[in-house]
């Protein structure tokens, strides 16, 4: 079967990699980690104990962990001044060391002369994400950098599925309505119908999740091979539903997954959080794939994977063209990362 994009490739149809999943160490740890979902979190914690000493925390007994976003948000909008103070300090701190994060990336070689940064993942889908954001591009800019911070313009469920189509030739696409996307996560696996549009418009800007499965991974102990067989069951569910549908499906799989991704489709590092060992030699999702999927639609199927953040990030191509170099930040459970270089027509 020929391979019509290396797994884990440094050029990509429209883009090149400069770098992903960068570690930077300090020391404290992992910098990345100090802008994290978690690190919000923790940072909520650090302004609630004193509070609570007093017992004047305006958020009650309840833990930092069991708030959802959306209510953070209602209070934020809506509650007590004390309640929306405590959490805009937080937003204020938060800010200031994802403008440490940044600063640090934007030191290291392949990150120079970074000209605009999406940012995605979960914690982005709320209002305290977007000031956060919004914060830290001004703490950016008066601290003399010039970029620019633009959240994911798909929900974060969705742009892991529909960047996967812009890892694929633009004529492994043409004639077909969708593809099939699978975004892997330590906590969920998504596997999604990514409908294409290419007749509305050819940079794939009018891309969108036409249906998808979501699998809570994490809630059950569950094995590697368990793991993979369930996602097998959910892409041949959508097969199936586009067959019903009349969707033609172009024969392809588009995976983002977590860490290091080897250009035969295993992954080198970075799959701690998954269910089993995901990171041996003897493992490549890829191949289990074609093997659990051979055809689709009559033709061999072809599965093409990279990291999660890449993937994520690509989703926001379309509407990246201005930049020359840009990159993506998706902010989870860790710190997702991806830089790009745009390839023009003729260079």
């Amino acid at each position: 079967m020929p391979v019509i994009t290396q797994h884990g490739a440094k050029v990509l149809p429209s883009v090149e990699v400069d770098s992903y999943n960068l570690e930077i160490r300090d020391e404290e740890g992992f910098v990345g980690d100090r802008a994290s979902r978690s690190a919000f979190t923790a940072i909520m914690d650090e302004w609630r104990e004193p509070l609570r000493k007093l017992g004047a925390d305006p958020l009650g007994d309840e833990a930092t962990e069991e708030i959802s976003k959306k209510k953070l948000d209602e209070l934020l909008a809506e509650g007590d001044p004390e309640a929306g103070g405590l959490i805009h300090s937080a937003i204020e701190a938060f800010s200031k060391e994802l403008d440490h994060v940044i600063r640090r990336f934007l030191k290291s070689a392949s990150w120079r002369a970074t000209e605009a940064i999406v940012v995605g993942g979960g914690f982005s889908d709320s209002r305290i994400g977007a000031l956060a954001v919004g914060r830290t591009e001004i703490l950016l800019k008066a601290g003399g950098k010039d970029i620019e911070l633009e959240l994911i313009r798909h929900h974060p469920d969705e742009a892991g599925l529909v960047g996967a189509a812009h890892l694929m030739p633009a004529w492994t696409l043409e004639g077909f309505d969708g593809l099939l996307a699978v975004d892997i996560g330590g906590t969920n696996i998504r596997a999604g119908v990514v409908e294409t549009n290419l007749k509305k418009s050819k940079t794939l800007d009018k891309a969108k999740v036409w249906k998808s499965e979501l699998w809570r991974h994490g809630d059950e102990k569950t094995k590697r091979d368990e793991a993979v067989d369930r996602l097998v069951d959910m892409l041949q569910d959508l097969i199936k539903i586009a067959g019903k549908d009349k969707l033609k499906l172009a024969p392809v799989i588009g995976v983002g997954c977590p860490g290091l991704i080897r250009d035969d489709g295993a992954i080198e590092t970075g799959a701690q959080n998954l269910p089993g060992n995901w990171e041996t030699k003897s493992f490549n999702l890829a191949e289990s794939l074609r093997t659990a999927i051979p055809e689709i639609g009559k033709h061999d199927t072809a599965v093409v994977m990279h990291n999660d953040a890449v993937v994520q990030g690509l989703s926001a191509l379309p509407f990246m063209s201005d930049y020359d170099r840009w990159a993506v930040l998706t902010i989870g459970t860790g710190l997702g990362n991806a830089r790009f270089t745009t390839r023009r027509k003729g260079k």
